[in-house]
């Protein structure tokens, strides 16, 4: 359903909500690192043009799926068949309003920052603050296709949680995630997991980006299993 398929009565009451939105709070969004592979992931999907346009990649954007709920908001997803608006002096044009686009994110991806996230089970410090929801469970309600949890530093380990794994991928099925990758997720270079619905596939990948340290990071992959290259990793290629 599109913003002008809503009922009069529902886009003036969504107009009110949009009106007193907070599209950002202030506390402290990415870590470096974090930073770092948003843009790895964002980029290759736009330099590549592996995918058909239109199409959206973004992250750190407040995903608001209902009227009387906080957003969560995405470390990074992808949404295909829609564009973004340009014109960002509308406030419905500044984050990601499900009602507005027609859709949830065909993808949505959190990196593990610490050991008090939410990504697949409560923390206790939530639980003190009145949270219930993960965000896994969260992303299951509202219908996103493909979750994906990185940890790259291993840092969260118990068995409902990471188990030590650095990556792990679910597939909605049936109202409920159903895990892609094996129980003790993926470690290291070689394995990825393929994203039916979105013609893409997601692998973790050894090596220095942007300067750093070699690290492990997140990547985007075709059928073979071989990593979509930025347009800068594709010149680097070539020289």
């Amino acid at each position: 359903m599109s913003w002008r398929q809503l009922s009069p009565a529902i886009q003036a009451y969504t107009n009110l909500q949009i009106k007193n939105l907070a599209i950002k709070d202030d506390k402290p969004i990415d870590s470096f690192q974090a930073g770092v592979q948003k843009r790895l992931l964002i980029t290759s999907l736009y330099d590549s043009k592996i995918l058909q346009v239109p199409f959206i990649a973004s992250g750190n954007v407040g995903l608001f799926y209902k009227p009387t709920a906080d957003p969560i908001v995405p470390d990074m997803f992808l949404t295909l068949g829609i564009c973004t608006s340009a014109d960002y002096s509308q406030k419905i044009n500044r984050c990601y309003i499900v009602a507005h686009r027609g859709k949830v994110p065909d993808v949505c991806i959190e990196f593990v920052s610490n050991r008090q996230g939410d990504e697949l089970i409560v923390s206790r410090r939530s639980r003190q603050q009145g949270k219930k929801l993960s965000k896994k469970d969260i992303y299951a309600e509202i219908g996103v296709p493909y979750f994906v949890v990185l940890d790259s530093l291993r840092q969260i380990r118990g068995r409902k949680n990471m188990n030590k794994a650095r990556l792990r991928i679910w597939k909605l099925s049936q109202g409920s995630y159903t895990e892609l990758t094996p129980p003790t997720g993926i470690n290291r270079e070689g394995n990825w997991v393929w994203l039916e619905e979105v013609g893409l596939g997601l692998t973790l990948w050894f090596g220095e980006y942007e300067g750093g340290k070699p690290s492990w990071w997140l990547r985007w992959c075709d059928l073979d299993g071989q990593i979509i290259l930025t347009g800068t990793e594709v010149m680097q290629n070539i020289r």
